[in-house]
């Protein structure tokens, strides 16, 4: 299995003035841990990593101090994720013979690598997938006006999932949805919203609690504990 990590961002709700992913967290960039679990994960087999050039020397004098042994590219990122993605997506294409390719955000440190895995096998069977987790919370629909946020609905909790990375697709669909999104103007936060839009199926691995997406700096909190007790 290809991975695509998108690695591209900046600090900034991190109150950062680098890319987060480069930030330290128990003696490693966070980047670092992303790509270990990857790394011991079966079914991976190369990593292209999406970063901005002025970044690359960082991560790979990192990839020098912790070597993996999966093979490992830098393809340039976009200035949005969704840019970044679909130059990994052209890289895969022209690399050819790749038929399935996993997507995993580079600031989701905490996932396994039997999470990886079972997304892998997964994929096998069905030509989209993400890893979510089912909502704890009520959610609330709101509309904002005059008077503030007013509520306007609650959906049904038993059907609503978080949705996590990884995130997988049949690579010639996948090629075809962002091809789409360019010419309709679609911008989009995942991947797997393209395939929605254009009606084709995405399915759910069951993700992990502890596969949190680090944004704030109560997130690197979270996580310097989640891995110590690992």
């Amino acid at each position: 299995m290809h991975l695509l990590i998108p690695a591209a961002g900046s600090g900034k709700r991190m109150g950062a003035t680098v890319n987060k992913l480069l930030l330290p967290l128990l003696g490693r960039p966070i980047l670092a841990w992303t790509l270990r679990a990857a790394d011991r994960a079966r079914s991976i087999e190369w990593i292209g990593i999406l970063a901005q050039p002025s970044d690359w020397p960082a991560i790979e004098a990192m990839l020098a101090a912790d070597p993996l042994a999966t093979p490992v590219e830098m393809v340039q990122g976009g200035v949005t994720r969704q840019e970044s993605v679909f130059n990994g997506i052209q890289h895969l294409w022209q690399r050819g013979n790749v038929e399935r390719v996993l997507i995993h955000d580079g600031a989701r440190c905490l996932a396994t690598p039997e999470l990886f895995d079972r997304c892998s096998a997964a994929l096998q069977q069905v030509d989209g997938l993400i890893a979510a987790i089912p909502v704890k919370d009520t959610i609330k629909v709101t509309e904002t006006g005059p008077n503030g946020i007013q509520v306007q609905s609650t959906p049904e909790r038993s059907r609503l999932w978080a949705a996590q990375t990884p995130q997988g697709f049949r690579l010639p669909l996948l090629w075809q949805a962002h091809q789409e999104a360019q010419t309709q103007g679609w911008q989009v936060t995942d991947d797997a919203a393209l395939f929605e839009k254009l009606g084709w199926p995405v399915y759910i691995v069951e993700g992990e609690e502890s596969n949190l997406k680090l944004t704030t700096p109560l997130d690197l909190l979270l996580a310097t504990q989640i891995l110590e007790q690992r």
